[in-house]
């Protein structure tokens, strides 16, 4: 009798938790298995760079180490052909756009009923993306329109910056900022400053003014 081998998965995660219940859900249906589990981009390369590649990667957008947008982009800059999929607590209507043009092919959100997030895997495996439907009709729109000079400034922005403008526009500080990435202060300050030059914003309180309607807008 044949073998029929079952999807590898990879799930990068800094909650164990999470990972867990993610794991037992995917372990449940017939034709996946999780291979390899990770807490932080590290991690995830070292695994990646090993011999054993899984069909799939499963990524959240805040890791310990390097962002889960890094993350992607790194992944696809070493593995091309392989599908990431964006499984995140952050809003998607912020994020997914993001995390398109970094590699991912896909954006779950971490509130989703569990069969969205099969779903979404299975739809990602066969070479298609996978948003929701609001976000689609939203990326449909901004294509039928065009961009604005707006976003095409802040598609400028690297992934740790956008991550930083996210969190300034949600009204955190650059203490905040520096506690929820483990990062120092020193260097979200540096972000804010290349920020406030890539978005020809005058100072700091222009910055907070973009940022927070820039989040408003994006809902």
């Amino acid at each position: 009798m044949a073998i029929t081998l079952k999807t590898q998965v990879m799930l990068v995660d800094d909650h164990a938790m999470l990972r867990h219940g993610m794991a037992m859900l995917i372990n449940s249906e017939p034709d996946m298995e999780v291979m390899a589990e990770a807490e932080d981009g590290g991690e995830a390369m070292a695994v990646l760079e090993s011999d054993h590649h899984p069909d799939i990667v499963l990524v959240d957008l805040s890791l310990k180490t390097l962002s889960g947008l890094e993350l992607i982009k790194s992944i696809h800059m070493l593995i091309p052909a392989l599908p990431v999929l964006v499984v995140s607590m952050h809003d998607e209507t912020v994020y997914a756009e993001r995390a398109l043009r970094s590699g991912a092919r896909g954006y779950v959100m971490k509130q989703e009923p569990s069969v969205v997030l099969i779903t979404a895997i299975r739809e990602v495996l066969r070479g298609n993306y996978y948003l929701s439907a609001s976000m689609q009709h939203k990326l449909m729109h901004r294509f039928v329109t065009g961009d604005s000079d707006s976003e095409l400034l802040i598609n400028s922005l690297t992934p740790s910056e956008f991550e930083v403008l996210h969190l300034i526009g949600s009204g955190h500080s650059s203490r905040d900022i520096a506690n929820l990435l483990n990062r120092s202060i020193k260097t979200i300050e540096v972000h804010r400053a290349n920020i406030r030059t890539k978005l020809q914003l005058k100072d700091g309180a222009d910055l907070i003014r973009y940022a927070t309607h820039w989040i408003t807008a994006a809902h």
